[in-house]
């Protein structure tokens, strides 16, 4: 576990475990047979791979996990408490793998962040967390607003840029988004930043017209810099539930995805879908989002992730 985690370890959890309580809840209720049978027999292992099922895993998964919860204790009493730490237990070995810090690459400066997400995901307040989080981390930011369909999320970033003490590219809505992302990289190479964050329109991963866009993005700042750009994360709201499988399928298709980031978890009960992530496609977890406060975005920590679904302490 890194510094970070460690000292705000206690504050994150507490967050973390309110942002999760409607997907805890919703797991527990599930529960409630299993707990008062006290017994893994057939039944009750069919309840709990019914609950899992609520909180979004999937019926696939969700009865993977079940059977591995059962394994060598089929038929055998088993205490709530020791259910709840046996289960939190295997999702974080599900989990585990995609527990991977967000890095900036200082050689590749300006490290080049392509955001990407449907409608809606929260994808420009995202980058200003971020953008929050690299500035207190010494780092000199740029922002790209490349939402230029939005003229509010053109605002919304310049507020993000004053409040981090970050440059903001813009230009009026309607404006090509792929010039104004060439143009950002060539104004943050002048200014010598370190990291440079760009904000894109939001897009149904069905329409082929707005995917190939985001493909001329990537086209148009390789042409400054071959390398670029170094990271692509996908935004994805939680509340979606089994729909998010489908955009990392579409975007990874389209983009060379580097990493995930899942939002709105404290508003759904649907948090089991970040497992069923994981599970499919071992793609990075840099961030979760609980919260509407720049503290609200976490780094992922798999194990604390799987005690506040599961109610484990």
């Amino acid at each position: 576990m890194s510094d970070e985690k460690e000292k705000s370890g206690g504050r994150f959890f507490a967050r973390l475990k309110a942002g999760l309580s409607k997907s805890a809840g919703a797991l527990g209720e599930g529960l409630t047979g299993i707990f008062t049978k006290k017994k893994l027999d057939a039944e009750t292992i069919g309840d709990l791979e019914d609950a899992l099922v609520r909180v979004d895993l999937g019926s696939g998964l969700a009865h993977r996990v079940a059977a591995a919860v059962a394994q060598g204790r089929y038929d055998q009493n088993i205490a709530p408490y020791d259910l709840r730490i046996i289960l939190a237990a295997e999702l974080a070995r599900l989990l585990k793998p995609c527990e991977q810090a967000f890095a900036i690459d200082r050689s590749k400066a300006p490290f080049v962040v392509l955001v990407a997400g449907v409608n809606g995901t929260g994808k420009t307040t995202t980058i200003g967390k971020i953008a929050d989080r690299l500035t207190k981390d010494g780092m000199t930011i740029v922002l790209a607003a490349g939402d230029t369909f939005r003229a509010a999320a053109i605002e919304q970033l310049q507020v993000w840029g004053a409040r981090s003490g970050s440059a903001v590219v813009s230009r009026s809505a309607g404006a090509d988004a792929a010039g104004l992302a060439y143009d950002a990289l060539a104004q943050a190479r002048e200014r010598k930043a370190d990291v440079l964050l760009i904000d894109t329109a939001g897009r149904l991963q069905n329409k082929a017209g707005l995917m190939a866009e985001l493909q001329k993005i990537v086209r148009v700042i390789k042409k400054l810099d071959p390398s670029a750009p170094h990271a692509v994360l996908l935004v994805l709201d939680a509340t979606t539930g089994q729909n998010a499988l489908a955009q990392v399928e579409a975007f990874k298709a389209t983009v060379p995805l580097t990493g995930l980031v899942m939002t709105k978890l404290d508003g759904t009960a649907k948090g089991g879908i970040l497992v069923a992530l994981a599970d499919k496609f071992g793609l990075p977890v840099h961030f979760i989002g609980v919260g509407e406060e720049a503290g609200d975005l976490q780094p992922f920590d798999a194990q604390a992730f799987a005690n506040a679904l599961t109610g484990a302490s």
